[in-house]
C-alpha cells in the first residue's frame, strides 16, 4: 500500500471517528465499507481494523461522558457481561465464515441499523424519571441535563431484557465489527427505563470493552494488520474529538436521516460486491 493510501485511510478515520461521536453507534458500519470498496482490503482484516478503531472511539467519549456523570457504570458492566460473552463467540464464528459471506451478512444488518435510525429521528424520550425521594435500586442512576435544567434521576427496569439485547449487541460486534449501539441504546430506553442520554454514555463506554474481548481473537487470527490499524486509529481518536466539540451545535435530525440514507447505499455495494 503506498503512502498515500494511508493518508486517505487517516481522513477516512477522522470522518468516521465525527459519525460515531455525533450518531452514538460507533464508526465501524461505515468505515469497513470505506476500507473495502475503496481500497480493495479483505473483509476479515477490515473488521479486525474496524475493532480496534471502535475502541478509540469509545475510549474518546467514554471518558468525558463518565465525567458528565452521564455512563452509568454498574449497569454498564453489569450488561458487559453478556455482551463480552456474545462477542466472543461472533469473534469466533467470523473466522470459520468466508469474506463473501460475511460481507452479505454485512449488508442486510446495515440496512436494519438504517431503518433504526430513521426511527430514532421519531423516537421520543421513554425513560419515566423518579422523584427525589424514590429509590434509585442497585443499577438505576442520576445526572444532572443542562438542557432540562435540572437532575434526572432513574430507577432500570427489566434488566433481563437488557442482558439479552446486551448479547445480541456483543455478538453482532464480534461477528462485524461495529458497535452494539444501534441494539443497546433502544433497549435500555425503551425497555429498561434508561434516559436517552444515559443509555447513549452508558452504551458508548461499554462498545469499547466489548471491542478488546473481540480485537484479542482477530489478532490471534492475524486479521489485524498494525499499520493501517495505527493510522486508522488515530485518525478516529481525533475525529471522536471533533465530533464530541461539535456535536452541541448540530441537528442530529437531518444528520442521522443523511447518513442512514447513505447506509442504506453502503449495504447494495457490499452485497453486490
Amino acid at each position: 500500500m503506498n503512502p498515500l493510501s494511508y493518508v486517505f485511510i487517516f481522513l477516512g478515520g477522522i470522518i468516521v471517528g465525527i459519525l460515531g461521536a455525533l450518531l452514538g453507534i460507533g464508526g465501524g458500519i461505515f468505515f469497513i465499507p470505506f476500507l473495502v470498496l475503496i481500497f480493495h482490503i479483505p473483509m476479515h482484516q477490515a473488521i479486525g481494523t474496524s475493532i480496534v478503531t471502535v475502541i478509540a472511539t469509545s475510549s474518546a467519549v467514554a471518558s468525558i461522558n463518565v465525567g458528565r456523570g452521564w455512563s452509568n457504570i454498574r449497569l454498564g458492566m453489569t450488561l458487559e457481561l453478556a455482551t463480552t460473552i456474545g462477542a466472543i463467540f461472533g469473534g469466533v464464528t467470523a473466522n470459520l465464515i468466508s469474506g463473501a459471506t460475511l460481507a452479505k451478512i454485512f449488508s442486510i444488518i446495515a440496512v436494519v441499523i438504517g431503518f433504526l435510525m430513521l426511527r430514532k429521528v421519531e423516537t421520543h424520550e421513554h425513560a419515566k424519571p423518579i422523584r427525589e425521594e424514590e429509590d434509585l435500586g442497585k443499577l438505576g442512576g442520576s445526572f444532572y441535563d443542562a438542557a432540562e435544567g435540572k437532575e434526572i434521576r432513574y430507577r432500570v427496569k427489566k434488566p433481563g431484557i437488557g442482558l439479552v439485547a446486551s448479547f445480541i449487541a456483543g455478538n453482532i460486534s464480534g461477528l462485524l465489527g461495529i458497535g452494539g449501539g444501534v441494539i443497546k441504546v433502544p433497549a435500555m430506553n425503551l425497555w429498561c427505563n434508561v434516559p436517552i442520554k444515559a443509555a447513549t454514555a452508558t452504551s458508548n463506554f461499554m462498545i469499547g470493552v466489548t471491542a478488546v474481548a473481540s480485537a484479542f481473537i482477530y489478532f490471534a487470527a492475524g486479521q489485524i494488520e498494525p499499520r493501517i490499524t495505527a493510522v486508522a486509529a488515530i485518525g478516529v481518536l481525533l475525529g471522536s474529538r471533533i465530533g464530541l466539540m461539535i456535536g452541541d451545535r448540530l441537528h442530529s435530525r437531518w444528520i442521522t436521516t443523511v447518513f442512514a440514507l447513505l447506509l442504506f447505499g453502503l449495504a447494495v455495494e457490499m452485497f453486490l460486491r
